[in-house]
């Protein structure tokens, strides 16, 4: 990996979401159909929020919240967000700082997608099949 290429390089463009009055039910069904840790929360169109596994199991599974609870009740509002060309070591560095799995990229202000270290893992095992199939 490249530490200091872009994280738009690495990162998903596809934004999945859910909105807030969504059901925290409906939300983990979509995580489970798309195999993804995360959502973002739209409203009008707009990022609002971010909804990831680990609040599923610290928000609603200890505290025993209904699985019909709305996502906005326990999604996070304070966005964690890197612009689209900090570098990729950066990005990491704040992901561990922060104890976080997903950032949020943005550009020109608005979210355009999403890190996680699964889009690392991706990428470097694109960059070894390409190695191994050029041998």
């Amino acid at each position: 990996m490249e530490r200091g290429a872009p994280i738009k390089v690495y990162m998903t463009r596809k934004l999945i979401g859910v909105e807030p009055e969504d059901t925290v039910k409906r939300a983990c069904e979509i995580m489970v159909e798309f195999d993804i840790g995360s959502l973002v929360v739209f409203e009008k169109k707009k990022v609002v929020g971010f909804f990831t596994k680990s609040d599923v199991i610290r928000r609603v599974v200890i505290p025993g919240l209904p699985n019909d609870t709305p996502v906005r009740k326990i999604m996070s509002e304070e966005l964690v967000t890197v612009d689209a060309n900090a570098p990729l070591q950066e990005v990491l560095d704040l992901m561990a700082k922060k104890g976080i799995k997903h950032m949020l990229v943005e550009e020109n202000g608005e979210i355009v997608g999403i890190f996680s270290l699964s889009d690392l893992l991706t990428a470097s095992r694109r960059r070894l099949e390409t190695a191994i199939a050029t041998e």
